[in-house]
């Protein structure tokens, strides 16, 4: 299991600012997922163009299974991580970026600015987190439920989650057939 966490700044891709919410996504796997994995790590400025060129080397080349991005997802002229995101993934997954906004708008009313998203590329799943390192465990526990079954049924490396922490939810198996 291969899973990438790119954060998205300017500031941070130029050491002017710590990445703290990397680290934050990175240590929210290492508590939660009990399935050997492998964290891949970038750190890449705002933008179309870089945000894009990773992603999809990210899922082309170094075979990510899951890929958790961080930042750029406001409606400041320079966060355009959703627009990279639509030229990499072939299909979206709105649900994700619904729940992510629902349950975030339980801890700030500026929740509705968020532009969050996620997609498939390939055997792939996206996911775009906040970029404010306090709301990576939340947004994390308010999807990561589906993720594994998300990573079955589009044929990537099997996953699965302390039940303590996240229960994971798989489908009944059909009766028919």
């Amino acid at each position: 299991m291969r899973i990438a966490v790119v954060t998205i700044s300017d500031r941070a891709s130029r050491g002017q600012y710590e990445d703290l919410s990397g680290p934050a996504i990175e240590a929210w796997l290492r508590e939660t997922v009990v399935t050997p994995f492998e964290i891949v790590r970038r750190i890449v400025p705002d933008g179309i163009e870089p945000v894009r060129d990773v992603l999809v080397a990210l899922c082309d080349e170094e075979h990510a299974d899951l890929i958790l991005t961080t930042g750029g997802t406001g409606p400041a002229p320079r966060d355009e991580t959703p627009e990279a995101m639509r030229e990499v993934v072939t299909r979206e997954l709105p649900g994700f970026g619904e729940q992510l906004r629902r349950a975030s708008l339980e801890q700030t009313p500026t929740a509705i600015l968020s532009r969050q998203m996620a997609g498939i590329r390939g055997r792939t799943l996206i996911i775009n987190l906040p970029g404010k390192p306090s709301s990576i465990r939340f947004s994390l526990n308010a999807v990561f439920a589906a993720v594994p079954y998300c990573l079955d049924l589009i044929g990537a490396d099997w996953m699965d989650t302390d039940p303590a922490r996240v229960k994971v939810f798989w489908p009944a198996p059909s009766s028919s057939g």
